[in-house]
């Protein structure tokens, strides 16, 4: 038995006991992806290579439209190209959308804006139940969440057995009849990608404040969650121009692949992004650098396509400019329903007279965005895409045509004049953006906050 009078012996008691306990609050997840760089080598050093995906692409740049269909919300700020699960805690930290939360309780976001970027998540949940994970601003959970999307949020700690690490995407499993538990290995493989390439919202119910949920109630087609959220009157944010209460897409994927041909035909998100390939010893292995199926086409489409990798990647381009060309239609068409609308409110029209051309416009946009925002649609449910991009172009018309007969009965002179919105700098300066004191703010945070962060963050690891 250990004496109390020996000094030593009690320190190296208690930093024990410290020590178990942390092992304990983690005993689900183990956050640090690192810890399995041995114990999985081939797969550790695979899902390290998604930090080949260094690029930083600005999708505002690229298309201005964007701007201004985001106006007064915060993709109208700031919106990069999706880079490899190893950036994503770097690229919430460094986006102008999470804003310069300076202390824990900053805005302007919450901490569900962690919950699809790293295992930390998980262990958070686990540790404090979803009301202590959900509750308070993103800032606060800025010393917890350092670990990037890896081994624990799709496996039970230490195992390659598959898991659902989230509570809220195994009730929105639970919500289609697709319970985790009982599905088969194959569909598991998708499942686990679902987690967080989908759609979803922010909860604000008095019991659930700030919680993620996916609005697959009514079904998970474009149709079912929009009625979905008429039902309930949810929307993301009011539009700045056209008072829209508008639904921001988030990322459908797993949505729009159960609507195409891969996913009716049971072929699995690994299939054609994680591919079983031969390591240098010779033993077969999952491949965790999520990425392109064309970079490894022998394993990925020719084990199902018999035609060449040529044929496959020219039918793909294809697809995607007939996606991309419907896409900026449908944007030409909500642009200018936005200032058109923007312009009827000016001229007095009344809530009444405006709600069926907001209703319009509303899912017009939705139906746009869900379907540019699921990564990969082109290739994934080319025919949903278009199909659902074409209902966005007859409803923005439609709004149109309200808007022209209300501009005309107000004595508007038409058509609308439309500003120049050419590039990223010029239609932000339209909505009266002051790029200039967000990047100072956010660069203040990084310098000032985040350091802070990894310091807690380190200090915390060290105890488990």
């Amino acid at each position: 038995m250990m004496k109390l009078g020996n000094t030593r012996a009690l320190n190296a008691f208690v930093a024990g006991c410290f020590m178990a306990a942390s092992a304990m609050a983690s005993d689900q997840t183990e956050p640090r992806n690192e810890v399995y760089k041995d114990k999985f080598k081939n797969q550790y050093e695979t899902w390290h290579q998604t930090s080949e995906s260094e690029e930083i692409v600005d999708a505002l740049a690229q298309d201005p439209n964007l701007v201004i269909l985001w106006a007064g919300y915060g993709f109208a700020k700031d919106y990069n190209k999706a880079r490899g699960h190893i950036y994503a805690v770097t690229d919430v930290r460094n986006t102008l959308r999470t804003g310069a939360p300076m202390t824990d309780t900053d805005g302007p976001m919450p901490m569900a804006c962690w919950s699809c970027k790293s295992p930390d998540v998980p262990r958070m949940i686990e540790e404090q139940g979803e009301d202590g994970y959900f509750k308070g601003k993103l800032g606060s959970g800025g010393a917890e969440i350092v670990n990037s999307i890896g081994c624990s949020d799709c496996h039970e700690k230490g195992s390659p057995k598959l898991r659902i690490s989230r509570p809220f995407a195994e009730r929105g499993l639970d919500a289609i009849d697709m319970p985790f538990d009982e599905a088969s290995r194959k569909d598991k493989q998708s499942m686990v990608c679902a987690q967080c390439h989908v759609e979803y919202y922010f909860e604000n119910t008095a019991d659930k404040k700030g919680w993620v949920k996916f609005p697959w109630d009514q079904g998970t087609s474009v149709e079912d969650m929009e009625a979905y959220y008429d039902a309930i009157e949810f929307s993301d944010w009011t539009h700045a121009l056209s008072k829209t209460p508008m639904l921001k897409a988030q990322h459908p994927g797993y949505e729009t692949w159960m609507a195409g041909v891969h996913g009716k035909n049971n072929v699995s998100c690994t299939d054609c992004h994680m591919p079983r390939v031969t390591a240098e010893n010779g033993r077969k292995f999952t491949d965790h650098k999520v990425g392109n199926p064309f970079d490894r086409y022998e394993e990925t489409c020719g084990t199902c396509h018999t035609q060449d990798k040529a044929f496959m990647e020219n039918l793909t381009k294809e697809r995607q400019h007939n996606v991309k060309e419907l896409q900026l239609k449908a944007e030409k068409q909500l642009v200018q329903a936005h200032f058109e609308a923007a312009a009827a409110w000016e001229a007095g029209a009344s809530e009444a007279e405006m709600a069926p051309i907001l209703k319009d416009i509303r899912h017009a946009q939705w139906r746009w965005d869900y379907a540019i925002a699921s990564h990969g649609v082109a290739a994934h449910a080319p025919d949903e895409a278009l199909r659902v991009l074409g209902s966005a172009v007859d409803k923005a018309a439609d709004a149109r045509v309200k808007l022209a007969q209300l501009l005309a009965s107000k004595g508007v002179k038409q058509p609308i004049a439309i500003p120049d919105i050419s590039t990223k700098a010029k239609a932000q300066a339209v909505l009266g953006m002051d790029m200039d004191k967000m990047r100072a703010d956010k660069e203040a945070f990084k310098q000032q906050v985040l350091p802070k962060w990894d310091a807690e963050a380190k200090a915390r690891e060290a105890t488990y």
